[in-house]
């Protein structure tokens, strides 16, 4: 059984940050995830993509931002449980939790806090013949690491945000990138659009529209697509390829947590913006996967969040205390691994 003061479910950039928030209370935490690193969809899907909204960082990549926040709780010493599905909770009579896998580990804490960003999410898959086959043979529905497509000939399909931001990046890694859309018109940023138009005209981006992936060509591995253009649809046309990332977007799933008894409202957790705090007293939710009126679904506002969380877990934990505030700047981090950051004390001197 693993004790903690708060049980975190989610790993990604809120979850992560409520670490740092709770070690300044001196509550230690654990956290649960089914990917099996931490960093959410900034790890998992977007770890290249630069970030734009962050304080303080002009631009970061959503995978730094993640190394950063792993680096800013190191001091808290927090527990991960990777690769596991948080699957049922008990409520104690004492008013503790008990969380267990889908794998039967077991968590115990008086405070659960649901950071699981917009759930668990499932790839939109095109429905062509055969394509289980290829998939990790040629076929992948998230780009994690670009490197894999060096001097690759890519065929991407797909009219949104991540099928032009990966056409554009891809351009100068991939030997040849093909960019596939059933309309003329596509639903990305208008910058993103002109990009992809410039690449097409200096040669980088082959750009078929419109038109749609029909099928699947290879042995044991994938060697071609079929692409049917719609203002043509008697001629197929068949193109040697090395890999194809359809880019459909994902379809986000609360998953068992939806069971747990708690107020949802359109696949989000109804919560309390006072503390963010359920209907079911003591456990919480932070980021994405809460809602609220006004709700904006920034990492920035997670981290206001999971700050304010941090506070009413406190007093949860400890109702007899009264917790007085300290900024950083005056009381310094110090961390459970015995160290302490702080700013240098002022030397005081008399004057003869």
């Amino acid at each position: 059984m693993i004790k903690t003061d708060i049980l975190i479910i989610g790993a990604g950039p809120t979850g992560l940050f409520a670490v740092f928030e709770a070690g300044l209370l001196q509550l230690k935490c654990h956290l649960i995830d089914a990917l099996p690193q931490a960093g959410g969809q900034c790890s998992e899907i977007y770890p290249k993509k630069p970030i734009y909204d962050i304080p303080g960082f002009p631009e970061v990549l959503a995978g730094d931002l993640v190394n950063n926040l792993m680096e800013q709780i190191k001091p808290f010493e927090p527990g991960f449980t990777l690769g596991e599905r948080a699957q049922t909770i008990e409520k104690l009579e004492d008013g503790t939790f008990i969380v267990t896998t889908n794998k039967g580990t077991k968590h115990h804490a008086p405070i659960v806090a649901i950071a699981g960003g917009l759930g668990s999410f499932e790839p939109r898959k095109p429905l062509l013949e055969n394509l289980k086959k290829y998939e990790d043979n040629g076929v992948a529905y998230i780009i994690k690491d670009p490197e894999v497509y060096r001097d690759k000939r890519v065929v991407i399909a797909g009219g949104g945000d991540s099928a032009l931001d990966w056409s554009i990046f891809l351009a100068d890694v991939a030997s040849e990138v093909t960019l596939v859309h059933r309309r003329n018109e596509f639903r990305g940023a208008l910058d993103s659009v002109e990009k992809v138009q410039q690449l097409k005209n200096e040669g980088k981006v082959n750009l078929i529209t419109p038109a749609e992936i029909t099928g699947l060509i290879g042995k044991d591995k994938l060697e071609a697509v079929t692409i049917r253009k719609t203002t043509d649809p008697s001629e197929d046309v068949t193109l040697e390829v090395d890999n194809f990332v359809p880019l459909f977007g994902l379809s986000p799933k609360l998953g068992p947590i939806a069971d747990w008894g708690l107020e949802i409202e359109r696949n989000a957790i109804k919560v309390d913006t006072f503390d963010y705090q359920t209907n079911v007293p003591g456990i919480y939710a932070i980021g994405d996967v809460n809602t609220y009126p006004g709700k904006l679904k920034l990492i920035l506002c997670g981290f206001h969040e999971a700050t304010l969380m941090c506070q009413s877990a406190y007093q949860r934990i400890y109702p007899d205390k009264k917790y007085v505030m300290k900024y950083t700047t005056v009381g310094g981090v110090t961390g459970f691994d015995g160290s302490k950051k702080e700013a240098p004390k002022a030397v005081v001197k008399s004057i003869n």
